[in-house]
């Protein structure tokens, strides 16, 4: 595609022109829609998480910015969490289709725990920026480290180094339990 084809597609997103959603599709579907069956293994899921993801897509097109990321890849990020997500929640709703009869399978002790406190995104503000944005990078935009560390372009070694320092700067803040407990809510 051509660069000037793309800043025309990420013009008209930001101005919310229906054409915008055209354009992509017409040059992207295809490949988005390859990949979110390359997640989900299944044709029809794979054209629900297309939809679904052109959709977020159209209400978030005011965050896509082009100093962070080509559009293919802010696409493909978009499409790959939403397929992500798609089975996650495929395979939730058949576990606990299977486990009717078991309800304290997995309970977590929740005792004490002040919710207020639960929203790591909200903390990692406390951290040092080049932590916080590995561990948004990991936790909040679904990178794996080997992603991050291209994307950021920040050596792989740093990646993992900066994660266990950041995870250890948030066991501070929470505790090790509320952490742990924390991370649960992410996934």
């Amino acid at each position: 595609m051509s660069i000037l084809l793309e800043n025309h597609i990420v013009e008209l997103l930001l101005e919310r022109n229906d054409k915008a959603m055209s354009l992509l599709y017409e040059h992207y579907g295809d490949t988005l829609l390859g990949v979110a069956f390359k997640v989900v293994r299944n044709e029809e899921l794979a054209q629900d998480v297309l939809q679904e993801s052109f959709m977020k897509i159209w209400k978030n097109s005011d965050r896509y910015d082009p100093n962070k990321a080509k559009l293919f890849t802010w696409l493909f990020r978009i499409v790959r969490n939403t397929s992500i997500d798609k089975l996650r929640s495929v395979n939730t709703k058949s576990d606990k289709e299977i486990q009717i009869d078991v309800s304290d399978v997995y309970k977590l002790g929740t005792e004490g725990v002040n919710p207020e406190l639960m929203d790591v995104q909200d903390n990692l503000d406390k951290l040092d920026d080049k932590y916080q944005i590995v561990l948004d990078a990991l936790f909040f935009q679904g990178m794996t480290q080997q992603e991050a560390s291209d994307e950021l372009n920040i050596p792989l070694g740093t990646i993992k180094s900066r994660l266990k320092i950041g995870l250890r700067e948030l066991r501070k803040i929470y505790g090790s339990v509320l952490l742990l407990t924390s991370m649960l809510y992410i996934f």
